[in-house]
């Protein structure tokens, strides 16, 4: 993998960068990313906040906390999805498909106990989130 990776919103008026490796990738089922994603599913990469920085269109970027957890951001002009800031964690998800040079590769699906969509892809399917986030770190049946 490179060390650098560069995306943007969906009208490229807000462009990120990401610098070295995630500290994790997955999916998330909870029904708060479902509804915002506008789909079954998030797939996720986290990065300490220090290795994620705006390049362009920082005046463009807003932001939408429905809790305390996930800062959500998005471009006002497209309104495309960029990331989430997950302050009590330490971590910010840019979302996978904002960064496509990246490749994916998940190790663990969160929040399973609420899927719409089983995927039986072999990965840890936690009930929440691991324990080390915070949540159970309990395991269910794929």
């Amino acid at each position: 993998m490179s060390n650098t990776h560069s995306g943007k919103c969906f009208c490229g008026a807000v462009e990120i960068e990401v610098t070295g490796e995630p500290e994790g990738m997955g999916y998330c089922h909870c029904s708060s990313c479902r509804s915002w994603s506008a789909g079954p599913v998030n797939a996720f990469t986290l990065w300490k906040p220090e290795a994620v920085k705006v390049t362009k269109g920082k005046n463009k970027l807003v932001s939408f906390e429905k809790t305390k957890n996930s800062q959500r951001k998005f471009c006002k002009t497209c309104g495309g999805h960029v990331m989430a800031g997950h302050a009590p964690l330490g971590l910010v998800d840019v979302y996978a498909a904002t960064i496509p040079s990246l490749e994916f590769v998940p190790g663990v699906h969160v929040n399973y106990a609420e899927t719409v969509l089983p995927m039986k892809d072999g990965l840890p399917k936690l009930k929440d989130f691991p324990s080390e986030l915070g949540g159970s770190g309990e395991s269910v049946p794929e």
